[in-house]
Parts: C-alpha cells; structure tokens; sequence
C-alpha cells in the first residue's frame, strides 16, 4: 500500500507543478510593442559614447590579416 500512496503523491505532485508552469507562462502575455533587439552602438567607423567617469570608445574587433585561410580543424 505504500509504494502505491508514493507513487500516486509522486504523480500529484508533478501534475500541480506542470499546472502551475502552464499557468505562470500564460499569465505574464509579452509586449508586442517590444524591441527584438536592443538598440547597438555602430562599430564600424569607432563610435564612442560618454559614461560616468569618463569615455567608452567602441571600435571593430575583427581585423583583417594576410594569414592563409584555416582548411582543416585536424589536430593530433
């Protein structure tokens, strides 16, 4: 009789909390209105923006090299 009365509390007490997920999801709606992204500062020409304390300046991160191009990611 007990691992019956386990297995039905085991049962009830996933079935509550799958039920309480479903319903904590549904009840916070999203914002339609709402941004997909935030807006970004242009890196291409080094954009700069002013912080307390002083300046952040935000230029490209990738820079191009005359290196040959990697063709094999082999590694022994």
């Amino acid at each position: 009789m007990r691992p019956l009365l386990l297995k039905i509390g085991a049962t009830a007490l996933t079935l509550g909390a799958t039920a309480a997920s479903a319903f904590f999801v549904s009840s916070h709606l999203k914002n339609p209105a709402a941004p997909l992204q935030p807006a970004v500062l242009s890196a291409g020409n080094g954009s700069s923006t002013s912080v307390l304390g002083g300046t952040v300046v935000v230029g490209p991160s990738v820079q191009p090299t005359d290196e040959e191009p990697i063709t094999s990611t082999y590694a022994s």
